[in-house]
């Protein structure tokens, strides 16, 4: 790996493109480089795993206005989308809309977290759309993915999105970009205007994410995944971008993030080093905000301690930083604390989350957000009990750059009205790579099943697993075997209209 220094530099500098981040990323993904076998497996796992909680998604609202709208841009010789007959082909940035908000609308895929948050599994859906489209090989698709994970990975890795309250997505769009050119095998030119473009159009504050929580947090990835597909389209058009998108005096560093005396470390492999950063990477067990794995862990071993939840007094959770302020107390948001909060603002509560699987000692991707579970008394009652606190200890082992030391966890306090105090801690999820039981192959596969019973067929969940696993063996024009069908009956629709 080099580590890449990159800094704000004036307008008469006139920097060399080939000293430019944006460079240096096309460079990496227009190599040659061979793939990994592990990285490989892990691509399958992810694209399993996307496919669970996009099926699982189907008939909630969001997924069904973005298959509405996709629906409604047919191509003969386009793409796929989830559930619909695989006969039936759509113009490859529309199913990337409607694949990539099936994806991300649980909350419930893979994740990264390091100096800025991430979802890597949301580069899977425009990949494997603009694939289907151009036709390419299963090997292809698997060059591309695990490049978008490598550059994600890393940009995330180097650059803090959220101090400035910009969305993680603008880390997305590039690696997306990246992505699609590796699996295209276009040159480093092309790739690093696309890279650019992509970057200058996916910028978004945080509000996405902040206050009362909307059904666009599922909608964004889709979004800047949308954007790349037409940043590369443009590119390979032969037009240019805004540059340098990451140096330049007016740029996104210069003016969005850090300033002009910025200083950013972006760590990236070799030309033609083994891509690997997939495999730092884990997925949820729990359909809920990553920092929120560990303490589902730690409440349902709670649960099995404190026979009478009655007796809780009060409940501290120390913690990190991020943890604390996005998801914790340290937020100031009313609305985690609301009963009648929307699903995607509990998803970003700890303190409910907490709450209710130290009461259930589960957690249900469904039940677990229902109006009627939220207005529980007893839950509220808990759930008011409950307050997080940072703690720098716990924030300096989330930043750790060992992968094998970063930590998510927490320590809890559960205070009792006898004055008794009841104390848990773990530094990660249970599934996480380095936990007590990682997730392997069999758990994703079990995931998959779990989430799609009684919506698929046997027969079907059964075709796409074998189809799956054969990936890198998939010829020119068979990806369209990677979509899953659902019953026609089984489909809802969105009666509003809309332009399309």
């Amino acid at each position: 790996m080099i580590l890449h220094k990159v800094k704000v530099y004036p307008s008469k500098s006139k920097l060399n493109k080939k000293k430019q981040l944006a460079w240096k990323i096309a460079e990496i993904a227009s190599d040659n480089a061979k793939l990994n076998k592990e990285a490989i497996e892990m691509v399958i796992n992810r694209i399993i795993d996307n496919a669970s909680v996009a099926i699982a998604s189907l008939n909630r609202k969001s997924v069904i206005s973005s298959r509405e709208m996709a629906l409604k841009h047919p191509k003969k010789n386009g793409a796929t989308i989830f559930g619909i007959n695989s006969k039936l082909k759509f113009d490859c940035e529309w199913a990337t809309w409607s694949n990539g908000t099936a994806v991300r609308e649980l909350d419930f895929h893979d994740t990264f977290l390091a100096e800025d948050y991430s979802h890597p599994g949301d580069n899977i859906p425009p990949l494997i759309a603009v694939a289907q489209q151009k036709k390419k090989s299963g090997l292809d698709l698997l060059r591309g993915i695990i490049t978008s994970y490598e550059v994600q990975v890393n940009l995330v890795k180097g650059i803090c999105l959220h101090k400035h309250k910009i969305d993680h997505v603008a880390h997305l769009g590039p690696s997306v970009a990246a992505g699609i050119g590796s699996m295209l095998k276009l040159n480093t030119e092309i790739i690093y205007q696309a890279i650019q473009q992509a970057l200058h159009t996916t910028i978004s504050t945080r509000q996405s994410r902040k206050g009362e929580i909307s059904s666009w947090k599922a909608y964004a990835p889709a979004h800047a995944s949308k954007l790349a597909i037409e940043a590369i389209d443009r590119s390979m058009r032969g037009e240019g971008a805004p540059s340098p998108i990451y140096e330049g005096e007016d740029s996104v560093i210069a003016r969005i993030l850090d300033g002009k005396k910025a200083f950013y470390k972006v760590p990236l492999p070799r030309k033609n080093e083994e891509k690997k950063a997939i495999l730092e990477t884990y997925t949820k067990e729990y359909s809920a905000e990553y920092q929120a794995q560990a303490l589902i862990d730690i409440a349902k071993k709670l649960n099995k301690k404190i026979k009478n939840l009655k007796k809780i007094k009060k409940i501290d959770i120390h913690t990190s930083h991020h943890t604390h302020n996005v998801i914790g107390t340290g937020a100031n948001d009313p609305q985690k604390m609301n009963p009648n909060a929307s699903r995607e603002t509990l998803d970003h509560s700890i303190m409910y989350i907490f709450a209710v699987a130290l009461e259930d000692a589960e957690w249900h991707h469904i039940k677990s957000y229902t109006k009627k579970r939220s207005n529980k008394k007893s839950t509220i009652k808990l759930w008011r009990s409950i307050k997080t606190h940072e703690d720098k200890k716990w924030t300096k082992k989330y930043h750790d750059p060992n992968s094998k030391n970063k930590s998510f966890g927490a320590k809890v306090i559960v205070t009792l009205r006898n004055g008794k105090k009841i104390i848990e801690s773990i530094n990660r999820a249970d599934a996480h790579p380095y936990g007590q039981r990682p997730f392997e192959r069999e758990n994703y596969i079990n995931k998959f099943f779990n989430l799609t019973d009684k919506i698929l067929s046997k027969k079907e969940s059964l075709r796409f697993l074998k189809i799956v696993k054969n990936l890198k063996k998939l010829k020119s024009g068979e990806l369209f075997k990677l979509n899953i069908e659902v019953s026609k009956k089984y489909l809802k629709k969105n009666n509003a209209k809309g332009i399309f």
